[in-house]
Formats: structure tokens, C-alpha cells, sequence
């Protein structure tokens, strides 16, 4: 990761302002998401990640670990910071926080349009297309 990035897991209770600007602005202001399917009530119990450039927050990311797997999603980075890495960066620390704690997969929901850059990972898709929040999405899975 570049000097000036730094990636952490934080939990929503200390970090939700932050994690709830950058999601308002990707997911609600951009994409069009409504509030009330974005807002699901779920963030107390997710894990967060949450990259920084230059202490600023730029991206982030949530999931869950159910049973032997993590559940991956949320993910968002601040339009200005976009093909800069900071996805990338958001991913390899999801399959490494997942594969520290011996699980055996990781799924996401994927935006269509994401799909090549999942894929990059290993990430292979697993469904057809669907929508959610009306955007085309596909489920994709990793397995360890």
C-alpha cells in the first residue's frame, strides 16, 4: 500500500460519522440508493474497514462473518479517489483479515459493472443477474 494510505477495521460505534459520509455520498447521493435500504440497521455488527489518504477517509467497506464464511459489502470509495488502489487495497485486507481467521470463503454482491475487477481476485460469479436497490448485481464467491 502506498506511504500515504493507511486501511483499518473499526467498529461503527466509534467510527459511523465517517463510514456514514462516505457510504451518503456513494451509495445515496451517487448511485441513488435509497436511504432506507442502505441504512439496514446491520452496521453495529459488521466489522468496518476503513481506508484512509493522508487521515483522510476516502473508502470503506463492512462485513460479516457467518458460520465458516464472510459475507463482504458496502463497499465505497469517494469518487476522487477512484483507480487509485483504494478497492484493491479494500479486498486484499478482506482475504487476509479472512483467511487470519482459517475461513473458507468470502461472497459479495457484486455491481455488475465490478464484476472484471472481483474477478481479478479469484472471485468467481455464482448467480445470475439480479436486481438490488435497482442496479444490476450478480453474487460472486472466493474460496480459500
Amino acid at each position: 500500500m502506498e506511504n500515504n494510505l493507511s486501511l483499518e477495521i473499526v467498529k461503527w460505534i466509534d467510527c459511523h460519522k465517517i463510514l456514514t459520509l462516505i457510504r451518503e455520498k456513494v451509495f445515496i447521493e451517487e448511485q441513488k440508493v435509497t436511504p432506507q435500504l442502505e441504512w439496514d440497521g446491520l452496521d453495529e455488527e459488521a466489522i468496518h474497514f476503513l481506508v484512509f489518504k493522508d487521515e483522510k477517509p476516502i473508502g470503506c467497506a463492512r462485513a460479516f462473518v457467518i458460520e465458516n464464511h464472510m459475507q463482504l459489502g458496502r463497499m465505497a470509495v469517494l469518487k476522487e479517489y477512484r483507480r487509485e488502489g483504494i478497492g484493491r487495497a479494500l479486498i486484499e485486507k478482506a482475504i487476509m483479515t479472512a483467511r487470519l481467521n482459517q475461513l473458507s470463503a468470502i461472497y459479495i454482491s457484486a455491481q455488475c459493472h465490478a464484476i472484471n475487477f472481483y474477478k481479478k481476485f479469484g472471485f468467481e460469479v455464482t448467480s445470475d443477474i439480479y436486481l438490488d436497490a435497482e442496479i444490476p448485481h450478480r453474487d460472486m464467491k472466493l474460496d480459500f
